[in-house]
């Protein structure tokens, strides 16, 4: 069947249809990531359809006016090789803008979207093994909840090119039933925090972002732990040496990698910082 691509905004209710076919892609989304990723930005997320028949779909969300992140670039593979990925992509470049544009991109996708202006600026590379953690009894750990929100928001600003509050409130939120979180905090000051989300296959943690070393190993092991002899994914900034030490030590292997690609100056983050990013679809 072939004809015409018809680009329409997606809907709510078929956010399952994106994940579905990232599952079919082998990326393993997480099993309420539907419901988070639309709350980001209910007006980037697209379809295209051939005849009725949705055939490719693309995420472009606008993180405020001046980050944007491109991810859940699909199509069908029985309609490949027919200009449909191209005409939604530019749907995606023409709805974000001038902004700052990021996207994560497997090596063999790197030198396409340099055509249209991405570089390459770090690696990251993905962190696979069987949670042997037991979560530490520590008083400065803090199960994510309302309550310490707002401390979370700000914190989490200084990670992300763009402010995600309607992302994060719901990424962090205690009432979905398939993730869990922790802050680390002393005298009050959060510093540091991270999430654990069931997926399709095993648990991912992300995002991990912590002060120092010692206390991304502290929250860490509280994650891995509420899932312990579980398998554990954890998506590490190479650019980070302490994070891939982490990794190691908890007999996490390299899965596979992805690169982080900006077009525009690439934000100033703190990677020594990042010890797991929070999603390759959402950045």
């Amino acid at each position: 069947m072939s004809g015409p691509l018809e680009i329409r905004t997606l809907r709510e209710d078929e956010m399952h249809i994106a994940l579905e076919l990232a599952r079919d892609e082998g990326w393993n989304p997480g099993l309420e990531d539907g419901k988070v990723f639309y709350a980001a930005d209910p007006g980037g997320f697209f379809a295209g359809e051939v005849s009725g028949e949705l055939v490719t779909v693309i995420s472009a969300v606008r993180y405020g006016n001046e980050f944007g992140f491109i991810g859940f670039y699909i199509c069908k593979p029985g309609h490949r090789q027919k200009g449909y990925g191209h005409r939604i992509w530019q749907q995606a470049l023409d709805y974000l803008g001038p902004r700052l544009l990021g996207l994560d991109a497997v090596k063999e996708q790197t030198a396409s979207y340099a055509e249209h202006g991405f570089r390459p600026v770090y690696r990251n590379v993905r962190q696979a093994g069987i949670s042997l953690c037991d979560t530490p009894m520590d008083p400065r750990l803090a199960p994510l909840g309302q309550g310490i929100f707002p401390s979370i928001r700000d914190y989490d600003r200084r990670f992300f090119p763009g402010p995600r509050m309607d992302f994060l409130k719901l990424w962090t939120a205690p009432m979905l039933e398939t993730r869990r979180g922790f802050a680390f905090a002393e005298d009050g000051v959060v510093k540091g925090y991270g999430v654990i989300r069931q997926c399709h296959e095993g648990y991912k943690i992300g995002p991990l972002f912590a002060d120092t070393p010692e206390i991304a190993d502290t929250l860490f092991r509280a994650l891995a732990g509420q899932v312990k002899g579980q398998p554990i994914v954890l998506d590490t900034p190479e650019a980070n040496a302490a994070a891939l030490l982490l990794a190691e030590r908890y007999e996490l292997s390299p899965e596979f990698e992805t690169f982080r690609m900006y077009r525009g100056t690439a934000p100033d983050l703190p990677l020594d910082q990042m010890f797991g990013i929070t999603t390759f679809e959402l950045g």
